[in-house]
């Protein structure tokens, strides 16, 4: 009984991976659209430097290989619980500066926090698949937005939008990790090795 309970939750753990890996390249496609779209329609040139941006966590991580399943999807889950926040204020503010003069930039917008929003889900599914459920979000609350000028929030969102991009790659990236059986260990085991 025990070694079917392992082989359904093992199958279903890679369901939930491989639906992760196309909602994440999904995802990465339409931001990577919702960048070009950004870009015009805010003036910007695409090549614009930008700062890191105070709230946005890094897909960059060193070390990835030595990460346990469970420390990935827990960074995942709060870079895109972050970004859910950010791109939901990117959409007031630009609601705000344009109005319904550009609805096309607002449905886009809308459309990737929907997304966002759907992925953050998703991964709550799989750490309660692996008897950790997610953490509340009652942690930390994202940093109030500074007061900046005009062309500095379109900048902040530019870096907000690249990055999230960032880590659809990182995400496609983890999932797949996660998907790969473990030779020799049950799925679940290997997930629970960290705190």
């Amino acid at each position: 009984m025990a070694a079917a309970d392992n082989t359904s939750a093992a199958l279903r753990r890679r369901d939930l991976c491989s639906r992760g890996i196309r909602l994440a390249g999904k995802m990465r496609s339409d931001v990577v659209d919702l960048l070009d779209t950004y870009v015009e329609r805010q003036g910007l040139d695409a090549s614009a430097s930008v700062a890191a941006v105070e709230g946005v966590p890094v897909a960059a991580v060193e070390r990835w290989d030595e990460q346990t399943g469970t420390q990935r999807l827990l960074e995942n889950l709060a870079a895109y619980r972050a970004f859910r926040a950010l791109l939901a204020q990117m959409l007031e503010e630009q609601q705000e500066q344009l109005g319904e003069a550009d609805t096309t930039l607002g449905q886009a917008l809308a459309a990737v926090l929907l997304q966002v929003s759907a992925f953050t889900y998703h991964l709550e599914e799989l750490l309660r698949l692996e008897s950790r459920g997610p953490p509340s979000e009652e942690g930390p609350e994202p940093p109030p937005a500074p007061h900046l000028s005009l062309f500095e929030r379109k900048l902040r969102g530019l870096g907000v939008l690249r990055e999230l991009a960032q880590w659809a790659v990182r995400s496609t990236r983890d999932l797949r990790q996660l998907a790969k059986p473990n030779p020799g260990s049950s799925s679940a085991a290997s997930l629970a090795e960290s705190p």
